[in-house]
């Protein structure tokens, strides 16, 4: 990337629903963790989001142009054709517009420095590379968590509602409180303890998007399933785990965004909290 169009130079806008904080969370916390610069853009359920799979929807602003440098004239008109949907051109450059949670975060991590090579000894090209894919895998996994999460009370089709499916919800999530959270937890708990930076996050010295991600799964979690989570806090197994929640929440700057107007309370998204699925085991 040029001078001329320098990571600074780039624009961000998160495209996503109002109200609920839901899978657009994740690409809030990173903003608001190093205070970087984005806009929101809440559409609601009647109107439509630029061509994507599913929001969250990331657009990136003042994009040089990314076509081939190698097209012929003909293959550039047809990746234009091909591209329409997804980019919009304007003074400035290109908006491209970047859909899939982890996806979006993965691109973000380095711009933002939350992909955890900062803290690393070695900053060859291999070692940058691994430790990104580290921080990824873990990422991945907490997200993984968070969509068995929305299965509790979506377990068969998600354009339900939860009343039509409550006998199969009662059942998933039984199973989920019972044997899924712990394996997830575990994992977890696994990953801060073998740490060797002893930091308190899940890898190296410095938070990364897994430690947010993972802090916002955990927060929902809280307010899902609030007699599962104090019985797992009681077991005294996973207290690095909660250490971490509580640590993240401490940052100076996701302090002021959880005390602020923009995080959006829990309500009717990912995380729901209904009695009837919650229990101690």
């Amino acid at each position: 990337m040029t001078s001329s169009s320098s990571k600074n130079d780039l624009t961000f806008t998160l495209h996503y629903w109002p109200v609920i904080p839901g899978r657009g969370e994740f690409i809030r916390l990173a903003f608001e963790c190093v205070q970087h610069p984005y806009k929101e853009n809440n559409k609601s359920a009647t109107e439509a989001f630029p061509a994507h799979f599913a929001v969250p929807l990331l657009e990136i602003g003042n994009v040089p142009n990314l076509q081939d440098s190698a097209s012929s004239n003909k293959s550039q008109k047809t990746q234009e054709g091909q591209d329409a949907k997804s980019t919009s051109a304007n003074k400035s450059g290109q908006s491209v517009f970047i859909s899939q949670t982890a996806v979006i975060l993965s691109y973000l991590a380095p711009i933002l420095g939350l992909d955890g090579v900062n803290s690393l000894q070695e900053q060859d090209p291999q070692s940058i590379a691994i430790r990104q894919a580290q921080v990824l895998q873990l990422t991945a996994t907490a997200l993984d968590l968070n969509n068995e999460v929305h299965d509790t009370h979506h377990p068969v089709a998600s354009s339900e509602v939860y009343e039509d499916q409550k006998d199969e919800a009662a059942r998933r999530t039984a199973d989920f409180r019972k044997n899924r959270l712990p394996k997830f937890f575990t994992h977890f708990q696994t990953a801060l303890q073998n740490n060797p930076a002893n930091s308190g996050w899940l890898i190296g010295k410095e938070v990364t998007i897994a430690d947010l991600t993972l802090y916002q799964v955990l927060d929902g979690l809280h307010f899902a399933f609030p007699k599962r989570i104090a019985a797992l806090k009681k077991q005294g197994e996973y207290e690095d785990l909660f250490k971490l929640h509580q640590k993240v929440a401490q940052l100076p700057n996701i302090a002021k965004y959880l005390d602020s107007d923009r995080r959006k309370a829990y309500s009717n998204g990912v995380f729901r909290h209904y009695p009837e699925l919650d229990g101690d085991d």
